[in-house]
Order: C-alpha cells, then sequence, then structure tokens
C-alpha cells in the first residue's frame, strides 16, 4: 500500500478512561493521595521517605496495591517507618489501575479500615502497584495524585505523555542521582515534563542523596495542613 495511505492516529495525552467515581466530599476525613508510576520507578520507596518525613507531625496510614502478594506493604513493615498496623494491603488480582481507577472498592473499604482503626487519621497515602504511563487514580479514591517516573526509564519518558504525566497534580522524577550512568539527559527531561505539564508542578529527586525527600513532604504539607 502506497505511504499516503496511512494516516498517524493522534491520541491526546491527557485522555484516560471516564472516571466513574464522583469525588467523595473531604470533611471530616482523612487527606487521600494517591502515588503511582510505572514498575521500578520508586514508588514504595517514595512512600517510605514520606512516612519517615512526616510521621511525626501527620497522622498518617499508607495503603499499598500488589497483584498477587503484599510485598509493598511487608517492605514497608519492615522498614519500621510506621507502626505496622498503619498499612494495610491491597491484592489487585489483575492490572493495578483495575483497582484504583475501575473498581477501587477494595481500596477504599482499606481507606476506611484505618480510619475506623485510628480515628484522628488526617492523611492516607494509596499506593498503587507498577503500571503504565495511562494509570490513573480515580477521584472517587485519591484527592490529589502523584505520578512517579525514574531516570532509568530514559529522558523520553516524560515526552511520551500520557495522562500519569500530564495530568497528575505532582509529576517526581526520581533517582537523578544515576542520570548520568544510564545516559538521561536531565535537562531534556525536565524541560519536556513542564512542556507536557504547563503550569502544574514537577520534582527531581534523589532518595540517595535526600532520604526524606523533602520537597514531595514540603508539598504534602500544604496539602494536608
Amino acid at each position: 500500500m502506497p505511504a499516503e495511505h496511512f494516516h498517524p492516529v493522534n491520541f491526546d495525552p491527557t485522555v484516560s478512561e471516564p472516571d466513574r467515581y464522583e469525588a467523595p466530599a473531604e470533611h471530616g476525613r482523612a487527606y487521600r493521595i494517591g502515588i503511582g508510576g510505572p514498575v521500578g520507578s520508586g514508588k514504595t520507596a517514595l512512600v517510605a521517605a514520606l512516612c519517615r518525613a512526616l510521621g511525626g507531625e501527620i497522622d498518617l496510614a499508607v495503603v499499598t496495591n500488589d497483584i498477587y502478594t503484599t510485598e509493598d506493604a511487608d517492605f514497608l513493615r519492615k522498614a519500621g517507618v510506621l507502626d505496622a498496623e498503619r498499612i494495610e494491603a491491597v491484592q489487585t488480582g489483575a492490572c493495578p489501575h483495575t483497582a484504583i481507577r475501575d473498581d477501587i472498592t477494595a481500596n477504599l473499604d482499606a481507606v476506611e479500615r484505618l480510619e475506623e482503626r485510628f480515628p484522628g487519621l488526617e492523611l492516607v497515602i494509596i499506593e498503587s502497584g507498577g503500571d503504565n504511563l495511562t494509570a490513573v487514580f480515580s477521584r472517587g479514591l485519591a484527592d490529589s495524585q502523584v505520578f512517579v517516573v525514574d531516570v532509568a526509564g530514559g529522558d523520553k519518558v516524560p515526552r511520551k505523555g500520557g495522562p500519569g504525566v500530564t495530568t497528575a497534580d505532582l509529576l517526581v522524577i526520581n533517582k537523578i542521582d544515576i542520570a548520568h550512568l544510564v545516559g538521561a539527559d536531565m535537562t531534556v527531561m525536565t524541560s519536556d515534563a513542564h512542556r507536557m505539564r504547563g503550569e502544574l508542578p514537577v520534582i527531581t529527586q534523589s532518595l540517595v542523596d535526600t532520604p526524606d525527600a523533602p520537597a514531595v513532604a514540603d508539598w504534602v504539607r500544604k496539602l494536608v495542613r
């Protein structure tokens, strides 16, 4: 077939599956922050860092999502970043986005158990299992969303777009300490991220250099307080 007969399809990088849930009223319950991103981007390490940074000043708890295991929850418990009773694990049994967007029941149940267990709870961090660039939280589950990518995926990741990169309330570019080892150009990566996101914030970080994720922790403080 002649080349002129091929027509590329252009996708809006901000479009995801329709959100079937309405955002609930925030009054009288803990604020919920969803943390998503690809496999290995550093989501669990970021959750641990936030627990260390904020656990002494904000009454918080965590819900983790894994497909078949409770590995992320087990990691947080073993790390001692929170009391074990403050960590709930959800096993999705399918692609992680199904439990954070398509059917959020299991996550809502986990959040409600934590709120019943700790009546003064101010913040629940909900960590998604590793997923792709389209994986965003339903606003019926998360009040604000953080999307985490890392330099090992290459400096092309932000310009690939996808709702995770373009619409999350905060984009975190992680593991910048190894950018020179994997050939990622941070100038390109950050400029593309800002171009794709407009006025939405972007934070670059290395949890090796700043183990308590101070910039992300400050962003969370402003939301909760």
